[in-house]
């Protein structure tokens, strides 16, 4: 919008973000509404949106007795180590395709981008088997390592905020007697934080929801992640507040890290040349 755009197109278009927004929350709304109502309220006719009274016991019962306490700390642990191996491989791949020339750089660049065409479901049955091999059925092994291999997608946001930087800066340290792992922890790193922020949302919300690769690599209990406890509170035919609560909790985190770092996620993807 300009500032010769009608007044009335103007209020057109709010009222559509307005009524657009309404429609993308009102589901979370209904969920935790739902999951602070007793069993007997959530087969009321008709059905309110503000239980009264609220029953917070369904969040008690799915922390302890379902073990969802576990399954976040799991969740946590998974999360962390993908995240620090993501934003660190990735980061250190990308500086040096952006930075260095070298034979094969363009091929090799071209070749990683190439993958993110390969669909998830053609490599899924033979890496299953090559963990199965290592003995890494029932570990969070093949969860976490594959971040510390530098995948493709993230390689390419931060070689296009590296490449978009100065390259003076670099001859710069080159001629003061930076050695390149100094450059790259000393200057670069510190200056691609708004791409790292983007990375790091991107990778949070990837580990935090998976839930394909904890259903086929992992079979004790103990070890289920937070979206492979609520499918196994699904399969329990437990009433919906009890698995609204368990929505809740899975959902809630992905929520607040968004939230807090939401202004960091957009101003990575834009600096990028991601935008659309």
């Amino acid at each position: 919008m300009t500032k010769n755009t009608p007044f009335f197109i103007k209020l057109l278009l709010y009222v559509l973000l307005m009524a657009g927004a309404v429609i993308m929350v009102f589901p979370f709304i209904w969920m935790i509404s739902t999951s602070l109502k007793t069993v007997g309220a959530i087969a009321q006719m008709p059905p309110k949106l503000i239980p009264d009274p609220a029953d917070f016991s369904n969040y008690t019962t799915v922390w302890t007795k379902v073990n969802f306490g576990r399954y976040t700390l799991n969740s946590f642990f998974i999360v962390v180590f993908d995240m620090i191996g993501s934003l660190l491989s990735c980061a250190f791949v990308a500086f040096g395709l952006a930075m260095f020339n070298f034979k094969l750089r363009g091929p090799i660049f071209l070749t990683m981008l190439a993958t993110l065409m390969v669909p998830g479901q053609v490599t899924m049955i033979p890496t299953y088997f090559i963990w199965k091999k290592f003995h890494g059925l029932d570990t969070y092994y093949p969860l976490i390592i594959p971040s510390f291999l530098a995948g493709a997608f993230g390689v390419f946001l931060l070689h296009q905020y590296i490449k978009a930087l100065p390259k003076e800066l670099y001859e710069s340290a080159t001629i003061d007697g930076c050695s390149p792992p100094g450059i790259f922890f000393r200057i670069y790193l510190p200056l691609c934080k708004p791409a790292l922020a983007a990375l790091g949302v991107f990778t949070f919300m990837g580990a935090w929801n998976n839930t394909l690769g904890p259903l086929i690599y992992l079979q004790t209990k103990d070890l289920y992640t937070l979206p492979l406890g609520l499918l196994y509170l699904k399969s329990e035919n437990v009433n919906q507040a009890l698995l609204m609560a368990g929505a809740v909790i899975t959902t809630l985190p992905v929520v607040i890290v968004y939230l807090f770092a939401q202004k960091q996620f957009v101003q990575g993807i834009a600096s990028t040349g991601l935008k659309g």
